[in-house]
């Protein structure tokens, strides 16, 4: 029997919502480990095939009991109607992109892209004749003429990476649906705690599951979430065959991650701000770049959209390259690496990896400059990380 978890807290939702038990009544989730389902008779086989009852699966690419468990949950907490589970973060972005657009359809979307999904929107797209006009996202008047009254979509991470501009996702989005573009906003740096993306307009969010959800370094994945009309019409035709679907393990993993994510993310939070006070007006910093410090130029907007600045931290050390390699290579406690969102700190020098193949024009515009480093707070001890990282400054 299905619970109405409508009233519960989003606590509550990350850790019960979505649940479907197997006639043993186990605690955790079980994993229906499974490509495909038996059929009692010849008939109840074309009837599955011709319109699936409640719970009933074909197929794993379509669909499988523990991954329809994680999107029923991470849908209730987001408080999207529902969402599709994916191989990878990539793969959910590309998905929700290409499932809704066409040869001559218009999109407009932020300049400041994580380097794979500006390879979808200008690089893929672009192939396939849908045509992109990109945008400072955090300037309004730029989407306002940017977008047309043919534009289909509008595109944009809500904190930017690794620079952390925040984008006036209401605004934003007011402005799309006026002509009647859909909203979608890869929503990893805000994460499902601090999202408030359905009720401030967007459409279609995307999350790398890898980032938070999973949050401790052990699988790739990704989700779509949305209305059911979009999510079960548009979305999950071309995904299931395309073949992008998360497996069953995966979809395990994730669940377990729910669990503790609001934990995990606001004790992640709470280091990630106490490190970017304690390197305010550092000597040997440049700036230091963190949505939850008054200084940020969007602070108020962060503020009001996500209530937290988040688990991220950039900073610019004076020196550039060579003077950032010797303080990443000085860290005793913060790991180098180029994922985020997990228990462990990591540190990235966005220059030379994450955002390499980006043209140098764009890094300056977006100031990814050598010397900057994006860090992502884990769960270590805050003072322990500071000390880590303050010693490791004076050796830069």
């Amino acid at each position: 029997m299905k619970k109405d978890t409508s009233h519960w807290s989003a606590r509550t939702k990350a850790v019960h919502a979505g649940t479907r038990r197997s006639q043993y009544n186990e605690v955790s989730e079980a994993i229906f480990m499974t490509q495909g389902f038996v059929y009692d008779t010849a008939e109840a086989a074309e009837q599955r095939f011709l319109a699936l009852g409640d719970d009933e699966f074909i197929y794993a690419r379509y669909g499988n009991p523990t991954v329809a468990m994680f999107e029923e949950r991470i849908a209730a907490l987001e408080g999207a109607e529902d969402a599709f589970a994916t191989a990878s973060g990539m793969a959910a972005v590309n998905g929700a992109m290409m499932s809704m657009l066409k040869a001559g359809d218009h999109v407009v979307s932020a300049k400041a892209l994580f380097g794979s999904c500006l390879y979808i929107i200008e690089e893929i797209l672009g192939r396939y004749g849908v045509e992109t006009t990109f945008v400072d996202g955090t300037d309004l008047e730029q989407w306002k003429a940017a977008i047309r009254p043919d534009t289909k979509a509008v595109f944009f991470e809500s904190v930017s990476n690794p620079t952390l501009e925040v984008v006036d996702l209401k605004a934003v989005a007011e402005l799309a649906h006026a002509v009647g573009a859909l909203v979608v906003v890869d929503n990893v740096f805000a994460t499902p705690v601090f999202s408030k993306a359905v009720e401030q307009g967007a459409d279609v969010i995307v999350y790398s599951t890898t980032k938070h959800i999973d949050g401790q370094g052990r699988a790739l994945g990704g989700v779509v979430l949305g209305s059911k009309e979009f999510i079960r019409g548009t979305l999950e035709p071309y995904m299931k065959h395309t073949g992008a679907a998360m497996s069953p393990f995966t979809a395990w993993i994730m669940l377990k991650g729910l669990e503790t994510l609001d934990l995990r993310v606001k004790a992640q939070a709470a280091t990630a701000k106490a490190i970017a006070e304690a390197l305010k007006g550092h000597p040997k910093l440049e700036r230091v770049s963190y949505p939850g410090l008054p200084s940020h130029p969007q602070y108020d907007l962060c503020m009001s959209q996500m209530g937290a600045g988040g688990t991220m931290v950039a900073y610019e050390i004076k020196g550039g390259r060579d003077a950032a390699f010797r303080f990443m290579n000085a860290l005793q406690v913060c790991i180098i690496s180029n994922n985020l969102g997990d228990a462990k700190t990591i540190i990235t020098h966005p220059f030379t990896t994450t955002h390499q193949r980006l043209p140098q024009e764009q890094k300056d515009h977006l100031g990814i400059t050598t010397g900057l480093i994006r860090m992502s707070a884990g769960l270590e001890d805050s003072q322990d990380l500071i000390n880590d990282v303050l010693q490791a400054l004076e050796q830069a």
